[in-house]
């Protein structure tokens, strides 16, 4: 195209960095023999049968077909009562109630259809690498409030109020969170609602995790608060609680005029959501429970056994009450937390994320995933301890 070609690529598309989260598994994917990774965020499960003989069958059927933008109505419908059920929020499933694929297209149609450029989003640290992102990309100003390990990483109202301004237009929160597995209780959360009611914020919440809860924990959301539901966006989906990655099959519920703008992104850019998911995903929800809590006692037991090999070896790490993360403090080390994750792959060939990959407040920690078989978790245990010995004699 000749010395003087135009730079074809948006200047704002331009400047964002890559996911911290791929770029570092460029180098596993590299990588030749046994290496253990505690790195990807999804089940090590298969979809439960059940569901997956769902998705055949109405293929079998010849649903092969667009479905409604908003998605199936027999989908919708089991989506409003399952969140009536477990959440205590009630929604209309014929205009309050939007299928996407994954949460990710659902967060993304929810920025673009409440951003102008310059209103300011503001979201907690350690945070999903996409969020910053997603926000710069709705033309949005990204807003990071640090969470705190002497906090188990929770938002406090106090951490938040400093953030707020005349910009402030949305906050976006992650409970339980990816990458720490910090969960909010009922009287933070209602400081925090108080201060969204306060200061005319609307709320995006992301509850994909909200079913991995662990010790008797009661998962709260946001939306279910007085005032709350009206300027609240309920973002869910089917990953990792019913381990349908793949599947690509998430939803949003909110305001019916909130929604229909989501529609109208979604719409033009998507038209309707995987149709054999979505059967699938009807199935999930009216049959997978058992399933489910089967997974999550599971990734209960492997959790105690990860976070106290981090605690005995010296790397302290807070007990996570939901997600699927372990989130310790590498700082002890003297490395940070990309040299950790490095050094750790290559010389004892386990992958774990590093945190600055979670923004700035991630710095100082690595993020393992303990959604992997528990054989695995003891063995990367061992050459972890390895590693950090290492490390000491230095």
């Amino acid at each position: 195209m000749g010395e003087n070609k135009k730079n074809y690529v948006a200047s704002h598309i331009a400047a964002l960095p890559k996911s911290g989260i791929r770029e570092f598994f460029e180098l596993v994917n590299n990588m030749s023999g046994n290496v253990i990774s505690l790195g990807v965020g999804e089940p090590d499960f298969v979809t439960p049968w059940n569901i997956v003989e769902s998705g055949l069958f109405s293929l079998e059927k010849g649903h092969t077909a667009y479905t409604s933008n908003l998605g199936i109505p027999a989908l919708r419908k089991e989506i409003v009562k399952y969140i009536k059920s477990n959440y205590h929020v009630s929604y209309a499933w014929e205009n309050e109630c939007i299928v996407t694929v994954g949460v990710s297209e659902a967060l993304d149609i929810a920025m673009r259809a409440l951003l102008s450029p310059g209103d300011e989003v503001i979201y907690t640290e350690p945070c999903f690498v996409s969020y910053p992102a997603e926000i710069t990309m709705a033309h949005g100003i990204p807003v990071s409030v640090p969470t705190y390990e002497k906090d188990a990483f929770a938002l406090t109202p106090e951490t938040l109020v400093k953030y707020i301004t005349p910009k402030s237009k949305v906050l976006l929160l992650n409970f339980p969170c990816n990458p720490t597995g910090a969960v909010m209780d009922l009287e933070n959360l209602q400081g925090i609602a108080d201060l969204a009611i306060k200061h005319d914020l609307v709320v995006i919440t992301d509850e994909i995790y909200s079913e991995l809860t662990y010790d008797n924990i009661e998962h709260h959301s946001i939306a279910a608060l007085p005032g709350m539901r009206e300027r609240t966006i309920f973002l869910h989906g089917f990953s990792k609680a019913f381990a349908m990655t793949g599947w690509r099959v998430g939803y949003a519920c909110g305001p019916a005029e909130i929604i229909d703008a989501m529609m109208k992104i979604h719409q033009y850019g998507i038209m309707s959501a995987n149709t054999t998911s979505q059967e699938a995903a009807i199935e999930a929800l009216r049959h997978g429970k058992k399933a489910m809590m089967k997974m999550r006692d599971s990734y209960c037991e492997r959790r105690n056994v990860m976070v106290k090999a981090f605690n005995e070896m010296g790397l302290k790490c807070h007990l996570p009450k939901g997600a699927f993360y372990a989130f310790p403090n590498i700082t002890s080390t003297g490395l940070s937390s990309k040299e950790f994750a490095k050094g750790l792959l290559e010389q004892q060939q386990v992958a774990v994320v590093p945190g600055a990959a979670f923004g700035a407040s991630g710095e100082g920690f690595v993020r393992c995933c303990y959604a992997t078989s528990i054989n695995e978790i003891y063995e990367a245990m061992k050459r972890i301890k390895l590693f950090v010995e290492s490390c000491k004699q230095k």
